[in-house]
């Protein structure tokens, strides 16, 4: 398809057929210049030719698979980053992923290839000696080149320019000559303002065009080749992008002796501190040549080099991947780890261990001792013992409920602080290595986990602190149970033998009455000894029992409502970790960049088996068996 917009300056659509057997220009000249064959004729002034692009190659190196992996894996990075990074963060990769797409979608049969430079370093001058033509404007007048100018050895390439925003107008074709040497079939070369131009528009064209070509030729000369603001601006920034550079030294024909030689060591020295690779001794890096575009010298080796690297086809792939690696060595902050991540389990145990404290599981477990061993003192205790019991607690009923409420709130305060204080711990130990944005997300993960647990665990307490039923009674208690009974009995029919002794109702005999009494009297504490000692196995078991089940409440509250969403947040990293390990293209993972310690912080699904709470389990079983030696 032919360009409309180009009618003013293109001649009739039959002359527009036939072959490009002439140098076109840019724009119209008012002088005629020579036409290709030498003859003096008037070189005709027409548009190029816009034909529209042929699909890429699917077996071009802009589509090899692993260009696509990493493509993928900055997508799927991009996705799942999305609410955890800022949008400016993401804007680079953003960018990469459309021009990508955008130039995937375009011909791999061309290369696009600008021509960039400071004013007066030649660079138009070089533009019209690889076309063979005057097709851009050069001279004294500063700037030259106002607009980007382009020329397309092949047909085919009207969709790059488009992208380009190049107008039909501004669409050249070179001069056909087989003196002209190397073929450069395939090439687009872009003539761009200077970047250093004093017109703002000159230099917005220069920096929206340079992230989209596929190549860029630098051009440099013996004055500005050092040029502070051509480094810092330009080359540094795309040192990643050396594959796909051309670095030359024009106007050499004005350096006297071996000048050139040294001048262009030095563009090396300056390349090479800017961190480019030059592509030396068959290496992938830049190019960089001397040349004088005015004289011809050298300029046929360029030529050369851009034939076998236009041949190649392998610059869209190039740049395509220079600008994943740029984009991945900006995002290297927010992926990142200093240090191998997670949550370990001495951690998450520390974290159960600080939530059993807080809900008070020893306290619990030691009153529930206690009780058990209170309940074998009614069971088996003496009966006189347990009236006299029965009298205090008559004679003094608040004495007990005192303690219990003396200070709740104080006790309440100082739970809720302990808690408070795991969760930022634990949140702070989750985070610890992590980028920022990511550590952020984990202590808010652990912080909104957080709500509503002092609560829970409150209840728990509460639940604690009032059992549903009596402690269990082994087996031995009915036997205790009828010794005591028989040891009262004994009292009680001695006493009375003694009394009816006393009335004269019975026959006066104190050795059996007393004999009797004194069993008793001695039998009854002995059985309720007995039974104190053989309590206090089974009262210290079901107290670690009822801590170990305290804390296993107290750690499964904590692990669903904080240690399974900062898991989430991990798990997450990990997902974007794994990508971004995939964008920057390595084969493995570094120490930075593994991810084992994320093990030990378990998936969601391990998370909710019994990791955390038979940790916590063992810990307290740990604690109270000690004591039960």
């Amino acid at each position: 398809m032919r360009n409309g917009s180009a009618a003013g300056d293109a001649t009739a659509e039959g002359d527009a057929e036939r072959g490009w057997d002439d140098g076109l220009i840019a724009r119209r000249v008012g002088d005629a210049t020579e036409g290709a064959d030498g003859t003096g004729a008037p070189a005709r002034v027409e548009a190029f030719d816009q034909e529209a692009d042929g699909d890429g190659d699917p077996h071009s190196a802009a589509h090899q698979p692993e260009l696509l992996t990493r493509l993928d894996a900055l997508r799927e990075l991009v996705g799942l980053s999305r609410t955890r990074l800022d949008g400016r963060t993401l804007a680079e990769a953003g960018r990469v992923l459309d021009q990508a797409a955008a130039r995937r979608g375009l011909s791999d049969r061309h290369t696009v290839v600008a021509i960039a430079g400071a004013t007066g370093s030649g660079k138009s001058t070089l533009f019209n000696a690889l076309a063979g033509v005057a097709i851009s404007d050069t001279g004294v007048r500063r700037p030259t080149t106002a607009a980007p100018i382009a020329c397309s050895w092949t047909d085919g390439a009207a969709g790059l320019l488009d992208r380009l925003t190049i107008p039909g107008r501004l669409r050249r074709r070179p001069l056909q000559h087989t003196s002209q040497g190397p073929d450069l079939e395939g090439l687009v070369l872009v003539d761009l303002p200077d970047h250093d131009s004093a017109a703002v528009e000159h230099r917005e064209h220069v920096d929206r065009i340079l992230t989209l070509v596929d190549a860029v030729i630098w051009v440099v000369d013996p004055e500005k080749y050092a040029d502070a603001v051509l480094h810092e601006r330009y080359l540094r920034p795309m040192a990643s992008h050396a594959e796909v550079s051309f670095v030359i030294l024009n106007q050499t024909d004005r350096l006297p002796g071996d000048a050139a030689d040294q001048v262009l060591d030095d563009l090396r020295r300056l390349l090479d501190e800017d961190g480019i690779a030059l592509g030396e001794h068959g290496e992938p890096g830049a190019t960089v040549l001397a040349l004088s575009a005015l004289t011809g010298d050298g300029v046929g080796e360029l030529r050369e080099v851009l034939g076998q690297f236009v041949t190649e086809r392998g610059a869209a792939a190039r740049r395509i991947s220079a600008d994943l690696d740029a984009a991945a060595a900006r995002l290297r902050p927010v992926y990142a780890a200093g240090r191998r991540v997670g949550l370990s389990e001495r951690a998450r145990e520390e974290f159960s261990d600080r939530l059993a404290d807080a809900v008070g599981a020893a306290a619990a477990g030691q009153a529930a001792e206690r009780a058990w061993r209170r309940n074998a003192g009614k069971a088996c205790g003496t009966p006189w013992l347990r009236l006299w019991r029965w009298y205090e607690a008559q004679r003094a009923p608040g004495l007990r409920a005192r303690p219990a409420t003396s200070a709740p709130a104080d006790e309440e305060a100082t739970a809720r602080q302990r808690v408070e204080q795991a969760v930022r711990t634990v949140g702070d130990e989750a985070a610890a290595g992590l980028p920022a944005p990511w550590a952020h997300s984990v202590k808010d993960a652990a912080a909104r986990g957080a709500h509503g647990l002092p609560e829970a665990l409150d209840d728990l307490a509460m639940t604690a602190a009032s059992p549903a039923r009596r402690p269990p009674r082994p087996g031995w208690w009915p036997l205790a149970v009828l010794a005591q009974a028989s040891m009262t009995l004994l009292q009680i029919v001695g006493g009375l033998w003694l009394l009816g002794q006393v009335i004269g109702v019975l026959t006066p005999n104190l050795g059996s009455p007393v004999l009797l009494m004194i069993a008793g009297i001695v039998g009854g504490p002995g059985v309720e000894w007995a039974c104190r000692m053989a309590a206090r196995g089974p009262a210290r078991r079901y107290g670690v029992e009822a801590e170990r089940k305290l804390r296993e409440a107290a750690a499964a509250c904590g692990r669903a409502q904080v240690l399974d969403p900062v898991a989430a947040e991990l798990l997450r990293y990990r997902e974007v970790r794994e990508q971004y390990v995939k964008v920057t293209g390595s084969a493995g993972a570094g120490p930075s960049v593994a991810m084992g310690s994320l093990g030990t912080m378990g998936t969601l699904g391990s998370a909710r088996s019994a990791g955390s709470g038979a940790s916590g389990s063992s810990g307290a079983s740990g604690k109270r068996t000690a004591t039960v030696g």
